[in-house]
């Protein structure tokens, strides 16, 4: 028997639902590190103070960020950081065991197999539920978010939840470069780690965070009706910008740990993640004003349509070049709707769209009606996700 089917059975119309954003949490664990403090905490690579620290820090902008390490050991696992954030969504109203999926997201699992998805999962719940993992940077926490999503809008569940989470301070402790630093020594080198790598160990952080997506809003207090996510991806134009477990050849192809000499893994620090920061500086700005250019037209969308803008920024450095962008695609948004928390939180890649989310969600200015756009960049070949919501 062949059954026939309507076009208009799949339109989106007919499988699309509303999705809520109910609830929000993060988890940043321990107390704050202030700039004063990170080498304490994280070290210092032949006991030398890093030459960038100081330049790197006075241009991101950074003053406290968190660390799940004390003492030259872990407090918390990846796993454990995205368990805290997740658990936090779920009360005795709204019980654990109501969640059926889960969406989890990270740039720095904990191993690589099982899943990072599967190990949250197998610290929070004692049901079985629809898991999906997705690693990368950035830009993972809204790839999870919209599968997530789309999970709910279709119909395939009511309750999910949508996490990013990092875990940077062991990759970027001091412990993970020393052999690089002693072979360079051994070679009559100054034993200092290329400024690519070291950069980035005072520009990432730790922690976690998560969102609550359910079909119906709220029915006290307000909710986030998601209007629209947008993500998109333009490794077809660029080389690799940002990696990790790998080294860059020079025609700009990586050689994965895997085929790599054992013996490299260590004197080149091949599990550090690295950066091209001029790959970086050319373009990440200037192709989130191309895509926010194109979704300018394709959804309609003006800056007046927009009362709360968040954009993670890896650094405070772009935010210049990123007002002017916007104001030369005609997006210029005033400042006092730009809403982050970088300087206080720091830096927690995949997690930072939930964290800023979280804290403006409950800091009480929110009035029905109003708009949030939601912009995360990702340097590593240059992903853009953009996100719109409606307060209800």
């Amino acid at each position: 028997m062949i059954l026939k089917c309507s076009r208009s059975f799949f339109k989106t119309d007919n499988i699309v639902r509303p999705v809520y954003i109910t609830r929000l949490s993060k988890f940043l664990p321990n107390d704050p590190v202030a700039n004063d403090d990170i080498e304490r905490v994280i070290g210092k690579v032949s006991d030398k103070s890093s030459k960038a620290q100081a330049l790197v820090l006075r241009n991101n902008g950074i003053k406290t960020r968190y660390y799940a390490f004390r003492d030259g050991k872990s407090t918390h696992t990846n796993a454990q950081l995205a368990a805290n954030a997740v658990s936090a969504l779920f009360d005795e109203q709204l019980p654990l065991q109501k969640l059926q999926l889960l969406s989890a997201a990270t740039a720095s699992p904990d191993q690589l197999l099982p899943s990072h998805a599967s190990m949250v999962h197998g610290l929070l719940s004692d049901h079985p539920v629809e898991i999906v993992s997705v690693t990368g940077a950035c830009c993972t926490g809204m790839q999870a978010f919209k599968y997530a999503w789309m999970g709910v809008a279709s119909g395939s569940a009511d309750v999910a939840v949508a996490c990013g989470s990092e875990k940077n301070a062991t990759w970027i402790h001091a412990s993970r470069f020393q052999a690089e630093a002693d072979n360079l020594e051994r070679l009559n080198e100054e034993p200092i780690i290329a400024f690519e790598k070291d950069f980035l160990r005072f520009m990432l952080s730790d922690g976690a965070g998560a969102a609550l997506l359910q079909d119906k809003p709220n029915s006290e207090g307000i909710s986030l009706r998601v209007e629209w996510i947008e993500i998109k991806s333009y490794a077809n134009e660029f080389k690799t910008c940002m990696y990790a477990r790998a080294i860059k050849n020079d025609d700009g192809s990586l050689t994965g740990w895997n085929d790599l000499d054992t013996a490299r893994w260590t004197e080149k620090s091949v599990f550090s993640l690295r950066q091209d920061t001029r790959l970086l500086g050319g373009n990440i700005i200037r192709k989130g004003g191309d895509m926010l250019g194109e979704l300018k037209g394709k959804r309609n969308l003006s800056a007046e349509q927009v009362d709360y803008f968040l954009p993670h920024m890896s650094s405070e450095y772009f935010k210049k070049e990123m007002e002017a962008t916007m104001e030369n695609i005609g997006m210029g948004i005033s400042a006092d709707k730009w809403f982050y928390n970088l300087t206080r939180v720091g830096n927690i890649g995949s997690a930072s769209g939930y964290a800023m989310l979280e804290e403006l969600f409950y800091s009480g200015k929110l009035k029905k009606g109003e708009h949030i756009l939601v912009m995360i960049p990702e340097s590593t070949r240059f992903t853009y996700g953009y996100m719109y919501l409606a307060v209800v």
